[in-house]
């Protein structure tokens, strides 16, 4: 799989310098703009600070039931409802088996959600709630109106609870808040899932009030600017149509309204969406706000910069808006099997697969991931030896277009000398005169006749480079390999922190090229091959998921193994022998004896 950096190429002399240029340029080119879009991200773990709560946790439970009458109400029938608060705050916490959500009855909202697999960058049980972001710009589950005053309103009521302290799912948790004329009623349900049901309904003198559920500011993941910028994005699906929205592409408070299958906001790893029971009636609200983010996360002094801070709201115009929520991985078997609302009122929509960014190389990419678990689960429980048996797979299924690439070279170079010799006839017309088409057709028919396919060289690289971005976009996405340990490694999806893997990378690299003899390519340009690729793939994998660079480094040394067996062949010892030949000529001196056919 790691052909791409073989300069081995068909043809001769100027055509295959050409070539190779070409297909170098445009490897070069993609990477350099992955490396320039792509930020890297923390190697290191930073505990995360714990901002304060909009609701104190210390409260006694016994206060959360206290419903106290409120004189001085208005007399019209809506203000003449029951008037409900409570006269403390206090916390219950919902838990399963995944899962640990903390609520606040101050805004009826959540306060924290553990997500119990997952650990963060410090080791410790991983909170979706970004303390920072949430208590600026709204926790998850608060009400989103239109009506800002409003809405804070409604996140700072005191709300009465049916529960508090901690209790186990599956169960209910309902919130009820009446006064002054605003009447507002959440619930929630939860299962022993990542999802769970949210219904609420907010009047106000009796008028039904636009009452959305919202997650209002991103992931308590988010550790660094690289985390906001790049990572974030607004996802959600409409008429069956999935559509992600980059940061830059957000609008603050902008509104779709019809068939909303969900929507929501996601991170590379986890994403907090929405699923209306009724997606003709719906309404999806993005939400796009700014947070000064320090510029190294191991040093809160250092210099702040503005970042953006994404969310979404959902819900519908009616009396009630009602939905399930899901907060958690984005792993593939737990987005295929969350479905949207489908017309039958049943969980028959568009699955949640596509907020998984594969980008361009999906095709290929989930596949591979597909694989990648299979060996993970049925051959080695280790992400790290999953990779490599792939990458053996993967390069001895890639070898055939390695022979052929080879055997298209070496045909190339035999009938160079015929080649050379229509060329030199056919040199004294310009380019635009009509006699060139003859040397064309000269050249094709000596092609057919000798048996030699002008792109046979060309191709297999051109199959290899797109396996490889999506090798690269399958371990970038893929949530397994977060925190996933291999020897001195201990995330594969962050760079290797020793860097011995970029720099076994870099070696292994140089001396594939030395092996792997080149005939069609000039001296000079190989020499310059052989250094500057090794050194700007090394560069490459210093930065990037060292899961990348374990696959990179261990593609090399079986393509080594591979060569060292190719040059044993007597194809292998005819293009050696043409090598050498070329750069005696090169040299002035006398050339080798015939390349016997």
């Amino acid at each position: 799989m790691a052909e791409y950096k073989n300069p081995n190429q068909p043809g001769g002399g100027g055509q295959d310098s050409r070539s190779l240029l070409v297909f170098t340029a445009l490897f070069v080119a993609i990477l350099v703009g992955l490396q320039y879009f792509k930020p890297k991200h923390p190697a290191a773990p930073r505990p995360s600070t714990t901002a304060s709560s909009p609701a104190p946790a210390s409260a006694p439970a016994a206060a959360n039931a206290a419903a106290t009458p409120q004189p001085g109400a208005a007399q019209n029938a809506a203000a003449a409802a029951p008037q409900i608060t409570a006269t403390q705050a206090t916390t219950t916490t919902v838990e399963n088996e995944l899962y640990k959500i903390t609520f606040t009855n101050r805004g009826a909202q959540v306060t924290s959600w553990i997500l119990k697999k997952y650990t963060n960058y410090a080791g410790k049980p991983l909170d979706l709630v970004s303390p920072e972001a949430a208590q600026r710009f709204g926790y998850p589950l608060s009400v989103f109106t239109s009506d800002p005053n409003l809405r804070q309103q409604i996140n700072q009521a005191m709300f009465v609870a049916s529960a508090s302290g901690t209790v186990q799912a599956p169960t209910q948790l309902s919130f009820q808040y009446s006064a002054g004329g605003l009447t507002v009623r959440k619930v929630f349900t939860f299962g022993n899932d990542y999802v769970i049901h949210g219904t609420v309904s907010a009047t106000r003198d009796g008028a039904p009030i636009g009452a959305m559920l919202a997650w209002p500011a991103g992931f308590g993941d988010q550790r660094q600017a690289a985390d906001y910028s790049k990572d974030q994005k607004i996802d959600r699906s409409s008429y069956s149509k999935a559509e992600s929205l980059a940061p830059k592409k957000v609008e603050n408070r902008q509104q779709m309204t019809g068939s909303i299958d969900w929507g929501g906001v996601s991170d590379l790893y986890f994403a907090a969406m929405f699923l209306p029971d009724n997606p003709s009636d719906a309404t999806f609200v993005t939400l796009h706000h700014t947070l000064d983010v320090p510029a190294d996360p191991d040093q809160p002094n250092s210099k702040l910069v503005p970042q953006p801070i994404l969310g979404a709201a959902v819900g519908s115009a009616a009396a009630t808006s009602s939905m399930r929520i899901f907060a958690g991985p984005k792993t593939l078997s737990v987005l295929k099997s969350i479905r949207g609302t489908g017309p039958n009122g049943k969980d028959t929509g568009p699955d949640l697969v596509p907020i998984v960014h594969y980008g361009m190389w999906s095709i290929i990419a989930k596949p591979l991931f597909y694989l990648l678990r299979w060996v993970y689960q049925h051959i080695v429980p280790n992400w790290g030896w999953a990779i490599l048996v792939l990458t053996v797979v993967i390069t001895l299924a890639m070898f055939p277009t390695r022979w052929t690439m080879m055997k298209s070279s070496i045909k190339m170079q035999r009938i160079q000398p015929q080649m050379n010799a229509i060329k030199e006839k056919y040199k004294k017309y310009k380019f635009d005169d009509p006699r060139k088409q003859e040397m064309n057709r000269e050249m094709q028919d000596l092609y057919r006749k000798e048996g030699v396919n002008m792109f046979g060289g060309c191709l297999p690289m051109v199959i290899q480079f797109p396996l490889i971005f999506a090798f690269y976009a399958m371990l970038e996405n893929a949530i397994e390999l977060r925190h996933a340990h291999w020897f001195w490694l201990h995330d594969l999806s962050q760079p290797d922190p020793l860097h011995i893997l970029p720099i076994l990378m870099v070696g292994s690299q140089f001396f594939f090229q030395l092996f792997t003899p080149s005939p069609g390519v000039d001296a000079a340009q190989q020499k310059m091959m052989a250094f500057t690729m090794p050194l700007f793939s090394g560069f490459i994998t210093w930065h990037y998921a060292s899961g990348l660079a374990l696959y990179w480094a261990g593609s090399n040394l079986i393509g080594i193994g591979q060569q060292m067996l190719i040059n044993r062949t007597k194809l292998g010892r005819e293009m050696r022998a043409i090598q050498a030949r070329r750069a005696a000529r090169k040299k002035g001196l006398k050339p080798a004896a015939a390349v016997r056919r």
